[in-house]
C-alpha cells in the first residue's frame, strides 16, 4: 500500500485506548480499504518502541504477531487477559473504530 494507507493506519492504533484490542480488518476497514487486512498487519513491521501495536490482533482475538510474547506482557499490564496466544473475553474489550471514533 502507500504512505497515506499506513499513516492513517498509525493514528487509527494510536487512538486505540488502554485495555481494549482491535483486529487488522477493523482498521482496514475504517481506513477504507475493508479487503486489506494483511496490508494492516504488513504496515505494522517497523514501528517505535512505545507505539500500541500489541493492540491489534487477528479477527478471532488470537495475537498473530511474531513478538507474542511482548504484546503478551503489554497487554496484561493494561488488564487484558491472554491464554494460549488468544485474547480472553474479545467481544468485550473489542474496539471497533468504526463505531467509536
Amino acid at each position: 500500500m502507500n504512505d497515506l494507507f499506513n499513516k492513517q493506519v498509525f493514528e487509527i492504533i494510536n487512538m486505540i485506548p488502554k485495555g481494549r484490542v482491535t483486529s487488522y480488518g477493523a482498521i482496514a476497514k475504517a481506513v477504507g480499504y475493508p479487503n486489506h487486512a494483511r496490508h494492516v498487519g504488513n504496515a505494522l513491521r517497523n514501528y517505535d518502541e512505545d507505539f500500541p501495536a500489541h493492540r491489534v490482533c487477528n479477527a478471532s482475538g488470537r495475537i498473530t504477531a511474531s513478538c507474542i510474547r511482548d504484546f503478551v506482557g503489554k497487554l496484561g499490564k493494561e488488564g487484558v487477559e491472554v491464554k494460549d496466544g488468544k485474547i480472553q473475553n474479545f467481544k468485550k474489550v473489542f474496539w471497533n473504530p468504526l463505531e467509536e471514533l
